[in-house]
């Protein structure tokens, strides 16, 4: 990652006015040399967090003007409370975030964004509407997109599904779980049979997957909400001598080596679905708004696509990956 990202710098008046609805502009006059950007990771346990925070860096390499520091919160709320607060003490001129549960976090982005400072959010959304912008893909129509490929093509006999869920309260893994819900409606021999928490994490997930399958005498897929924990369960049916006698589908579809594209290219994914990080988007909305005085839109929403074995090699390709 680059260095200079992670400088810190102190910066002094804000140089923003915000407009009654939502919308963050900056007058020519405002404009400077040098603008600070405060990004707040909920966690970097997940691989995609980190291309994440890999992409905005990169992004931000094109633009001078922008120093970005990083702040980890290693999926603690109070940890990224504090990361946040520290951000708007430092006097940042915008902050991305991805929060770690939308409640706990709201009041510290309301803070933030009451304060002056245009706060992006990524992925993950607080309650209300105190944020300048939200960058994400549509979770729920992803997870309406994934209960209907179970429901018409991988279980059209119906089957027992167990769940795999991230950390509870975030709004990307309520949002998947309502909408895989909803699409398995399509086929009424479908039964939920177990569902638990993982946090997003393939270890604990392996754990989780363990206890579903010395609880359950019958499971025909696994559906897990990112592809870390579809591969932790894929490791505990593995184990068990049961990897053949199930399926499993997992979200987000990252086209490195230990992604969720080649893990469908290797067969032990069913499916995924690419779910942009948005990073390189955060920042173009930065320069948009604190360079060019550009309003942003409330919401700035990305396209996904869906990863089976049959188009799984073209996606890896198309998304940066290496066939070797």
């Amino acid at each position: 990652m680059n260095k200079k990202a992670i400088s810190i710098l102190l910066t002094a008046a804000m140089g923003v006015s915000v407009l009654a609805a939502g919308t963050v502009t900056v007058s020519a006059a405002e404009k400077k040399d040098k603008y600070v950007i405060g990004m707040s990771q909920c966690n970097l346990g997940e691989p995609w967090r980190v291309a994440m925070n890999d992409q905005i860096a990169m992004a931000a390499e094109k633009h001078p003007e922008f120093e970005v520091i990083f702040a980890d919160a290693a999926q603690d709320n109070s940890k990224q409370i504090a990361d946040i607060e520290n951000f708007v003490q430092m006097g940042v001129d915008l902050i991305i975030t991805s929060p770690n549960e939308a409640t706990p976090l709201t009041n510290a982005v309301s803070a933030a964004y009451d304060a002056g400072i245009p706060v992006i959010l990524l992925d993950r959304k607080i309650d209300g509407d105190k944020y300048t912008q939200f960058i994400g893909a549509d979770n729920v129509d992803m997870g309406r997109i994934a209960g209907e490929y179970v429901a018409d093509t991988l279980l059209p006999d119906g089957g027992k599904v167990c769940e795999i869920k991230g950390l509870e309260g975030t709004s990307g893994g309520i949002d998947r779980d309502n909408g895989f819900r909803e699409g398995i409606k399509k086929n009424d021999k479908i039964e939920i049979v177990a569902v638990n928490n993982a946090d997003w994490l393939r270890e604990k997930a392996i754990t989780v997957a363990e206890e579903m399958l010395q609880t359950n005498d019958e499971i025909d897929l696994f559906l897990a909400l990112n592809d870390p924990m579809a591969e932790g369960a894929y490791i505990a049916a593995k184990n068990a001598g049961k990897e053949g006698d199930i399926l499993f589908v997992g979200f987000d579809g990252l086209p490195t080596p230990d992604g969720g594209i080649r893990s469908v290219m290797d067969g032990r994914l069913s499916m995924t679905q690419v779910y942009p990080t948005g990073g390189t988007e955060a920042i173009e909305s930065a320069y948009q708004l604190l360079v060019e005085g550009k309003e942003l839109d409330k919401t700035l929403t990305l396209t996904s696509e869906i990863v089976v074995p049959d188009n799984a090699e073209e996606l890896l390709a198309k998304y940066g990956g290496s066939a070797e």
